[in-house]
């Protein structure tokens, strides 16, 4: 039976400690992303939203990496938004910037009424190249 391993950026521990969660979670060759959102290294919002977003993929991209994995290695993306119809143009516009030709991966976006002070937060499942 494979046992669950925590993955950790580097430089990125804020809100795992404050909160008491793990940035990911590798189990045998899939890695399982905690929702990420844009925040700065003191765990506090970024305040422009299209900052915001594109902080919140710095910030899976680090956590991907730390598990030795790329965004290509994406399959199943879930977004939360705090006001999806007046979001969806800004997160499109960075989401193209990451996943710009296909395949794409899975996707599903939930709108959201809180976000803890966020207002866009990405997780992901990931297959670990072997």
């Amino acid at each position: 039976m494979t046992k669950r391993q925590a993955v950790f950026p580097a430089n990125r521990h804020a809100l795992y400690e404050e909160h008491g969660y793990s940035a990911a979670i590798r189990s045998g060759d899939l890695l399982f992303v905690s929702g990420q959102v844009g925040s700065l290294a003191d765990g506090s919002p970024e305040t422009d939203f299209e900052l915001q977003v594109e902080l919140a993929f710095e910030n899976l991209k680090a956590t991907l990496a730390a598990a030795g994995c790329t965004f290509d290695d994406i399959v199943d993306v879930t977004t939360f938004h705090t006001d999806p119809e007046q979001q969806f143009g800004t997160i499109m516009k960075v989401k193209q910037k990451i996943f710009g030709t296909p395949p794409y991966p899975n996707w599903t976006a939930v709108g959201v009424t809180w976000l803890a002070g966020f207002d866009f937060e990405i997780k992901v499942i990931a297959r670990i190249p072997g």
